[in-house]
């Protein structure tokens, strides 16, 4: 039980692993390493706590952390810290709000904290270009070149991120985090190597992906694409012709347009269809027209060592996945 319990704390937090902070003179993203002694300590905390209802959860920030609750969280630099970054993350149907609070930095000796609408690992962005309703420049807010104009800013999805540099010993700054109902999510990266989820796009002209980030047998029950609601089932030649559909990709970044697809569903239907994806990020993306109402079903759950070892006896080299 204890390897089982390690082996998704790792698959949970092997892109951070690859994580990519500000670093240098650029405030570009560029790659870090961070040791797996850090990471391991970073499995054992506490990524969620209750917060009395009187009371707003206060603790501090650290260099390398992930916040998965509501609160003030305040960081104070006891040397230089250079290359820091926090990760948001919220329910799936919760969208991220973070304020600027107390900030007392040097900004004119090249302090900064930046807020990304996403997250960004090894260079990669969550959600990708393809799938964000922002262009990339719009989803990074510095608090130094904002200042009192931008003091807090919401993610559009269920994770948000914060790049920090801090020169000087006894600098601080306090961020508040909070959470807000999101009627409608869209690009979401699951908390749970297992579950179920339903994904629906009310006519609106987006693409929205899932991202498991674990190793998974994922069940798709039933999709339904409204264009073809009143015909009879049959296959598509080129799923991407139609202008709605579902992809499932998988692969071991998060840029779902880098992954590898796996298969393209178009044609409504009511499961299950099952597979086995051996990768560390498997998606299920939902491409949109906007003219119609479009809806995917789907459970997952964990791949177990055996299943994982049986998957990579079967596969073939630079692939991750065997359905």
């Amino acid at each position: 039980m204890r390897v089982m319990e390690r082996s998704f704390r790792e698959q949970l937090f092997f892109l951070v692993l690859c994580l990519s902070v500000l670093k240098g003179d650029s405030r570009y993203i560029e790659n870090n390493e961070i040791s797996k002694d850090e990471l391991y300590s970073f499995f054992n905390s506490e990524l969620k706590r209750e917060i009395p209802e009187e009371l707003m959860y206060r603790r501090p920030l650290r260099c390398l952390d992930m916040v998965a609750v509501e609160g003030q969280f305040t960081f104070t630099a006891e040397h230089p810290q250079l290359s820091c970054a926090a990760f948001f993350m919220a329910e799936p149907t919760e969208v991220i709000s973070v304020d600027f609070d107390n900030v007392d930095i040097d900004c004119r000796g090249g302090d900064f904290i930046t807020v990304f609408d996403g997250w960004v690992m090894k260079g990669e962005k969550f959600p990708s270009s393809q799938d964000h309703p922002l262009p990339v420049y719009e989803r990074y807010v510095d608090y130094c070149d904002s200042g009192s104009l931008r003091r807090s800013v919401r993610s559009s999805q269920n994770v948000a991120m914060v790049f920090f540099r801090i020169h000087n010993s006894g600098s601080t700054f306090t961020l508040t985090v909070r959470k807000h109902i999101n009627p409608f999510p869209c690009n979401v990266i699951s908390q749970s190597p297992e579950g179920s989820y339903t994904m629906v796009i009310p006519q609106q002209h987006r693409n929205c992906s899932f991202s498991i980030i674990y190793p998974v047998e994922i069940d798709i029950s039933e999709f339904s694409l409204g264009h073809y609601n009143n015909f009879p089932k049959r296959s598509m030649p080129g799923c991407a012709e139609s202008g709605d559909f579902v992809q499932l990709l998988g692969g071991n970044g998060i840029d779902t347009s880098k992954l590898l697809p796996i298969t393209d569903l178009c044609i409504s239907f009511t499961g299950p269809t099952h597979m086995k994806i051996g990768c560390d990020n498997t998606v299920v993306r939902m491409v949109s027209s906007g003219k119609f109402v479009n809806r995917v079903s789907f459970s997952y759950r964990l791949l177990d060592s055996q299943e994982l070892q049986t998957i990579k006896l079967n596969n073939v080299e630079d692939f991750c996945f065997n359905n």
